[in-house]
């Protein structure tokens, strides 16, 4: 989330540090840094803490405990009246358990027009467009809260009886919706709607869109604001399956307390009528189960335990208060009210977490595991498998891994990876062959005379989980062994430390683009090095060689004849004939130079 400092900093009295230093402060006690630039923080935030830090009053929470810096003043703490309450509005919800907390607000009275100069400055900084003053200011509260909200205009609905009705309930089979940028998607069942039930159409996407023919525009007068809680889960299904990800979605998937809606809705209509006037008709809210209060009790021998230190309890009392965690300390123990946004902390070990983190791991001493009594024991598959492996790289044999899903087999996925492949491998030798018929076209690049493959991994078959060793050649052909056919006892005495090591040093990346082959053969007078001819080559071929070798050699008379191998490829490109041409010609041109006769 793209965080500014200028916004943070009305958190604060006291100036806060350079947008560097916040990043630095961030990355050692909290949340990774993607960026800094212009003062704006790109934060990676964990989704541990969705719950409370995709929004700038989280994380401002957060440096005010890590810098120790206290907040002039905190937004969700206090309490939070929704009064008067609006007859004129209706709401009812389907499923609570996917739509815990609905609140609307009732405005009426607006005047819809540009945004003040600094709430537009706000959110440009941040890479959101100002729309109009009361998209705008929901936005703003979303985030600055974390609380996503939506205006629909009251004029664009139907009022039945003198009341609008506003319904959350699942999508009816085949029901379309146009959203806010002009597509339109057909919902399926499973899709949470928000309806307007005196017209029977859907005027929203639970959590993740609004619906266009209801959207706030310049006439806009009157307006329903929503702020709700909806399931983290259905929300995350149905962005997916519409492909449609917004900044709601996001927070909504993460799960965020239901006591934020109040707070939320409470700020976006006070920020609406100082910008866009109007009168707070009132609210409606249905809360069927409130979220009730968490408590968490820890020792302070539990801290400790956790965190390997000798913390005194003046120093966890500190971080507790700096975290705003209200307590209570008696006989070694604290007693924890979690704040309603907190949906991390459930257990002990969370609050020993929290305490490690602001204090600081690095001022953790590190200590060594104590010496196990005993060498432990090498597994059998273990053992064998890294005994076969060398013995078939030392035949030359590459190991491959090829994937473990299949067209068919015994075993079906429940979370199928793709439609085309829904099984388990019930065998090596399918993915061994088209491996060796997929390498064998690219020897010269790979510059060996045959291809051998092998792999060591597991099947699905007769109803069980085996472990096998597959090999595949160009003469040999393809076979497979299960290992336990193979694997004797282990040999006394066998311990890690005795296992072979891979004696590989580094990776090198291939090109995904065709390579092009060209062959050169000359005459040298005898006594001519090939090294020595091919160090020419090399240095006249150009940056797209990628392979070079010699591959014949014999001798007439007083002279030797050489023939090498030239592997042309780029790493951003398909090569063409002209390519290797032009490049072939610096290279004969050389050898012309030093009197070599080309062939």
């Amino acid at each position: 989330m793209k965080i500014s400092r200028e916004w943070l900093q009305t958190y604060f009295d006291k100036e806060l540090p350079t947008a560097e230093a916040l990043a630095e402060a961030l990355t050692f006690h909290a949340f990774e840094i993607e960026s800094v630039e212009n003062n704006i923080l790109d934060v990676k935030v964990t989704p541990n803490r969705g719950h409370d830090c995709l929004s700038h009053r989280g994380i401002a929470k957060e440096l005010s405990a890590i810098l120790d810096i206290p907040l002039k003043r905190d937004p969700l703490r206090g309490a939070i009246e929704l009064k008067p309450t609006a007859d004129s509005v209706v709401v009812s919800i389907e499923n609570p358990e996917l739509c815990p907390r609905y609140i609307a607000g009732y405005v009426r009275g607006i005047t819809v027009g540009p945004s003040p100069e600094w709430l537009k400055k706000r959110l440009e900084a941040i890479g959101q467009k100002s729309i109009n003053n009361v998209v705008d200011a929901t936005n703003y509260v979303m985030f600055d809260l974390g609380q996503p909200l939506h205006a629909f205009d009251a004029g664009e609905l139907k009022n039945k009886d003198s009341r609008f009705k506003i319904e959350v309930r699942a999508a009816k089979k085949g029901e379309n919706m146009v959203t806010l940028d002009d597509k339109e998607y057909k919902l399926e069942p499973n899709n949470l709607v928000i309806a307007d039930a005196n017209a029977g159409a859907a005027i929203g996407i639970a959590g993740v869109k609004g619906g266009k023919p209801s959207g706030v525009s310049e006439e806009t007068t009157n307006i329903i604001l929503e702020s709700a809680n909806f399931d983290g889960v259905s929300v995350r299904k149905t962005a997916q399956a519409l492909k449609l990800r917004t900044d709601a979605s996001e927070r909504f998937q993460q799960v965020i307390s239901p006591e934020l809606a109040a707070f939320g809705i409470r700020a976006a209509v006070d920020l609406i009528i100082e910008l866009a006037g109007g009168e707070r008709v009132g609210f409606v809210d249905e809360y069927p189960s409130p979220l009730p209060s968490a408590e968490i009790t820890v020792s302070s021998q539990k801290v400790n335990d956790v965190l390997g230190r000798s913390l005194a309890e003046s120093d966890m009392a500190d971080v507790l208060t700096r975290l705003d965690l209200p307590f209570k300390a008696a006989q070694g123990t604290f007693t924890i009210q979690v704040p309603f946004e907190r949906l991390d902390l459930s257990i002990p070990e969370d609050i020993a977490e929290e305490i490690g983190r602001i204090i600081g791991y690095d001022k953790i001493p590190s200590v060594e595991l104590s010496a196990f009594p005993d060498k432990p024991p090498v597994n059998r598959n273990f053992f064998w498998s890294e005994r076969i492996r060398e013995d078939l790289m030392s035949d030359g044999y590459s190991e491959i891994y090829t994937s473990v899903f299949r067209e068919s087999g015994e075993r079906e996925v429940l979370n199928k990876v793709g439609g085309e492949r829904p099984y388990l491998r019930a065998n090596l030798t399918d993915g061994l062959s088209e491996a060796l018929e997929r390498n064998v076209r690219n020897k010269e690049l790979l510059g060996i005379p045959e291809v051998r493959l092998f792999e060591i991994g597991s099947v699905w078959r007769n109803g069980k989980e085996e472990l096998c060793v597959g090999v595949a050649s160009e003469k040999g052909g393809v076979s497979e062994k299960l290992l336990s056919g193979m694997a004797e006892e282990l040999p006394k005495g066998t311990s890690y430390e005795s296992l072979p090591t891979s004696p590989a040093e580094r990776y090198q990346s291939f090109s995904r683009y065709p390579y092009i082959v060209r062959d050169v053969a000359l005459w040298v007078p005898e006594g001519t090095k090939a090294d020595e001819v091919l160090g020419i080559i090399r240095a006249n071929a150009g940056e797209l060689l990628v392979r070079s070798e010699k591959f014949d050699e014999f001798k007439k008379g007083d002279k030797i004849s050489y023939a090498f191998r030239l592997v042309f490829q780029s790493f951003d490109r398909t090569l063409t004939d002209d390519d290797a041409n032009s490049r072939m010609e610096s290279v004969y041109a050389a050898l012309n130079s030093k009197g070599f006769e080309i062939r």
